[in-house]
């Protein structure tokens, strides 16, 4: 009898642990860069912006004979390459990093990811995953009932591959739940309406293309002042839909918008979703997590009454990229919305009132990671308290940052004043040096954002004013404070480092 080998597998055992011990030195230095309570700290470790172009020739172009051969067993080349993309990566980890809804993960986190990389399992159907199924309906139910309070035996919640995809699928539930016909016939003879605020997410937009409604069919309802819907004209918007034949269908709210993080009014909002048969969606994929404070929480009030949230616990709560929920007051709800009959896959429970663990049957995917046992695993080992210091501490951060910028008149806070709490972690702001002028704001801006990478100092990002009246300012500074590492000398070095080189640019 012929018997066949590879040389795939050959000591498996060994050769994980050979590889684990090499990069374990790795990993550690380069956390260590960043961190400024190491002695290994090294301001430069954020990283530095380099063209797509110049990488390219960098990492992949002198890659062809190594892909067809391979480098196993070659620890100097493929560690070479590790270190090239450390080298050429943005360092999270890095207080400096201050552009994005997110930083980097937790240390659980990383253990995490790698527990869910060896048992590299697919939590579609219970037979495969059993634990992970387990522990996402609990930690979806218990994240869940945070929210709906009204709801706390019913509710739960499922992962999705991102806040997009998770309000994509709330879209998707409403039309089949308020509509169920429409899940054999599709949009039919409807004509729905959508109904975001000018601040919304673009994947609000997204899912109403995808969906086959299309963008044309989402009604934009103003903004007020601070950012948030104004309800008066939602109600008007939603009138003039029917009077032009629509179906209204679905209101998306925002707890927390992506550039000036405002919160909408939910109880507001869900009166009058509820008088008009609509669907009322909150996107708390930024802000949501609030709810884990009991300084900060009264900005979600009225969530309860929410048919749907998205939550992104890779934001707020510093779990691994990516971790997004999309909770649901009747955690039943899923499978009635996206189930169809696959027994060769979903082979069904006796009672279709019982707990489902096939989790898959109420996604409109198959494939699926568990993203959950992240963020069970972040919860498990800070504890509640551990994930509320984390969100007070971040907001106590933005805080001092207002207010020392307040006290220089060179600095002009977008909205709100130095009295104000920030409304979420990101402050958005205006720097004008000495030699300013009224019409160089993007370019003073831009100047800044990218001399500032370039030094490897911080990674900030910037905006256009869409807000009304001052979009003829320019581009602004939308600076985002999200990492337990933050301190107040993080922001005096900051702030002085906006001075330093905003007296560099030449008008």
């Amino acid at each position: 009898m012929t018997v066949i080998k590879s040389e795939l597998e050959s000591n498996r055992v060994q050769e994980i642990d050979d590889l684990l011990k090499l990069i374990h030195p790795k990993i550690i230095e380069y956390v260590e860069k960043s961190d400024p309570k190491s002695a290994n700290y090294e301001l430069t470790s954020l990283g530095q912006y380099h063209r797509p172009q110049t990488l390219k020739e960098i990492i992949t172009e002198k890659d062809e004979e190594e892909l067809v051969e391979g480098i196993r067993g070659d620890n100097d080349k493929l560690f070479a390459k590790i270190d090239q993309v450390f080298k050429y990566s943005v360092n999270t980890w890095n207080p400096g990093f201050l552009d994005k809804l997110y930083a980097s993960n937790n240390p659980i986190g990383v253990i995490s990811d790698i527990i869910l990389s060896l048992l590299n399992t697919n939590s579609h159907v219970y037979t495969v995953s059993p634990v992970l199924s387990v522990i996402e309906n609990y930690i979806g139910r218990k994240y869940a009932s945070l929210f709906f309070t009204n709801d706390t035996e019913t509710c739960g919640g499922l992962t999705f591959p991102g806040g997009s995809w998770s309000n994509t699928t709330s879209l998707h539930t409403a039309r089949s739940l308020l509509y169920p016909e429409t899940k054999e016939t599709g949009n039919g003879s409807f004509k729905f309406a959508v109904f975001a605020s000018e601040h919304c997410h673009y994947s609000v937009v997204k899912a109403a293309i995808l969906m086959g409604l299309g963008s044309s069919n989402v009604f934009k309802v103003k903004i007020l002042a601070d950012g948030s819907m104004d309800t008066k004209d939602l109600s008007f918007k939603i009138e003039e839909s029917k009077k032009q034949g629509f179906t209204p269908l679905y209101i998306n709210s925002t707890a927390g918008t992506t550039v000036f993080g405002s919160y909408d009014p939910f109880d507001e909002i869900a009166d009058i979703a509820e008088k008009n048969n609509i669907w009322f969606h909150i996107d708390g994929s930024w802000g949501g997590n609030v709810i884990f404070s009991s300084k900060h929480k009264y900005k979600m009030n009225g969530c309860e009454r929410a048919n749907s949230i998205s939550c992104n616990p890779h934001k707020m709560l510093g779990v691994p990229n990516t971790c997004s929920f999309l909770l649901l007051p009747h955690v039943l709800n899923f499978q009635k919305a996206m189930s169809l009959s696959a027994p060769y896959l979903f082979h069904g429970r006796d009672d279709e009132g019982e707990e489902n663990f096939d989790l898959a049957d109420g996604t409109m995917g198959c494939g699926r990671r568990a993203d959950s046992f992240k963020f069970y695993m972040a919860w498990l080992y800070y504890g509640f308290k551990g994930l509320e210091e984390r969100v007070d501490h971040a907001f106590d951060i933005a805080r001092d940052f207002i207010f020392k910028i307040s006290q220089d008149d060179r600095f002009e806070l977008v909205l709100g004043s130095k009295d104000d709490l920030p409304k979420c972690l990101q402050v958005c702001f205006y720097y004008r040096p000495k030699n300013y002028k009224l019409d160089k704001n993007t370019e003073i801006t831009r100047f800044i954002s990218r001399e500032l990478h370039k030094r490897s100092k911080y990674l900030v990002d910037f905006s256009p004013n869409t807000s009304g009246g001052d979009s003829d300012k320019g581009e602004f500074f939308r600076v985002v404070f999200n990492s337990p590492i933050l301190t107040d000398t993080v922001v005096d070095d900051l702030i002085s480092s906006i001075i330093q080189v905003g007296e560099e640019f030449d008008s």
